[in-house]
């Protein structure tokens, strides 16, 4: 039974690829199409076909690989009354872009989620993190490393607080002479700030002007549209308090607002289910209002804002 199983869910990766790989080919001959203005509205991929918001895919997944080696150790296919769950998939497809990375080229460039990836929600990267030696290992290695996260600070002391353990791991690398020139980036924000690391500097960082590395589709952006949409974001936030009844106060920053729970001795946390209705009305109204149709935005549950 568990290798008839195993070889039909293999047959069903290797479908799935061959499915990404002929969108894949067909995204780029529209691409070029679009170049010259020839890109019709007729062709579809069988994947956009079956799934319309499926996006680009800018590598190749090889889920087949990826199945025999998760297999071997989770053991998905032995299982008489567990179908595939969400965290085996997530693990296949985790596995299929790594595979594929080190198969095609060399690795230029690996970057990291920061809650609930390199340590708990709400919590710190210290000293004692598993994670770190292995970063390091990436610095030795030349290959650069990014940590993309949706906190957005300005200032550097905070993400000093948030990273730590691994900025200090990093300066004490470079003391010892175990790395030359580690190239290490915090992307914060939802993409709005960069800041990169620097030995001289009392938290091991230096913010990058905004300027410098904006996009061209960036630059075209104007400060009061901003502005609007964050209005119209708060405006949708301070609905949802009033219609769930939330113990919630607004946080406003320059490029980001959101709702966080009342401080105090009776705080409470939010459900998951008032974070999600939360999320999904103000994205809806985003969507429809004037400055969500210029300036691109993230609505997302923060676990506990």
């Amino acid at each position: 039974m568990a290798s008839a199983a195993h070889r039909r869910y293999a047959e069903i990766m290797r479908d799935v690829e061959d499915l990404i790989n002929d969108h894949t080919n067909l995204e780029e001959v529209l691409t070029k199409q679009v170049t010259q203005q020839k890109r019709g509205t007729h062709e579809r991929s069988k994947l956009k076909l079956l799934v319309p918001s499926v996006g680009m895919f800018f590598t190749p997944l090889l889920l087949e690989r990826a199945f025999e080696f998760q297999d071997e150790r989770r053991r998905i296919s032995s299982r008489r009354f567990v179908p595939p769950s969400f965290n085996d998939i997530r693990l296949i497809l985790n596995s299929a872009q790594l595979l594929s990375l080190v198969r095609n080229e060399r690795i230029q460039l690996v970057t990291f989620d920061g809650d609930v990836t390199l340590y708990d929600d709400g919590d710190s990267l210290s000293d004692e993190n598993p994670v770190i030696p292995r970063i390091l290992r990436l610095l030795r290695q030349g290959i650069h490393v990014g940590i993309v996260t949706a906190a957005g600070y300005t200032d550097a002391s905070r993400y000093y607080d948030r990273l730590h353990g691994l900025l200090d791991a990093v300066a004490n690398a470079i003391t010892e002479e175990e790395v030359e020139d580690p190239r290490v980036i915090i992307l914060g924000g939802e993409s709005n700030y960069l800041f990169e690391f620097d030995f001289h500097s009392e938290t091991f960082l230096r913010h990058v002007p905004r300027k410098t590395w904006m996009l061209d589709e960036m630059r075209q952006w104007q400060e009061h549209d901003i502005q609007s949409l964050l209005d119209v974001a708060e405006g949708a936030l301070r609905e949802c308090i009033n219609n769930m009844h939330l113990s919630a106060e607004i946080l406003r920053k320059d490029r980001a607002v959101g709702i966080i729970p009342v401080a105090g001795p009776g705080k409470q946390k939010f459900t998951r289910e008032q974070l999600e209705e939360t999320v999904l009305v103000t994205q809806q109204i985003l969507e429809l209002s004037s400055p969500g149709r210029k300036i691109p935005f993230c609505a997302f549950n923060g676990q506990q804002s």
